[in-house]
């Protein structure tokens, strides 16, 4: 009887050893709390929003791929290349009062391969002068590791 209790204690350490490490390869994906890339992007979307609300132009410019191809249309008007429309938002939004308090919502993530992603939503901007909103459509891509937005169509409702 004492020899079968030693040989169970023996079983339970070492099945017990086996689980652990198993769990400790890859928890991630054990756990089910791999980041995917619909997050990756939902990711961007908030840093550029808490941004934007933090009155941090540049921080929220840092969801656009940084290239003279960035495609920026709103309004009427095309805007090609990042720094054309980064100066863009300076200009427009030039002091707290003018930027007001950002909120995106309504996002609809389609995945068109590993790499690209078309993103559909709504933002609205709550001044003291004023509450705009309106759609978005944001073509992004996967970009030495990171998802940036290389295209972005922005309506107003007003």
């Amino acid at each position: 009887m004492h020899l079968r209790t030693i040989i169970i204690g023996v079983c339970l350490v070492f099945a017990t050893t086996a689980c652990a490490v198993n769990v400790n390869v890859n928890d991630t994906q054990l756990l089910g709390t791999s980041e995917t890339d619909q997050d990756r992007i939902l990711d961007v979307l908030m840093t550029q929003q808490e941004a934007w609300n933090a009155s941090d132009i540049d921080g929220f410019m840092s969801g656009y791929w940084v290239s003279p191809e960035l495609r920026f249309a709103s309004g009427g008007t095309v805007t090609k290349g990042w720094q054309a429309t980064r100066d863009r938002y300076h200009e427009n939004y030039s002091d707290r009062r003018a930027m007001g308090h950002l909120t995106f919502a309504d996002f609809d993530i389609t995945m068109l391969d590993s790499d690209v992603a078309v993103v559909h939503g709504a933002w609205a901007l709550d001044r003291s002068i004023d509450r705009a909103s309106g759609l978005f459509t944001l073509i992004f891509r996967n970009i030495d590791g990171d998802w940036k937005i290389v295209s972005d169509t922005t309506t107003s409702a007003d």
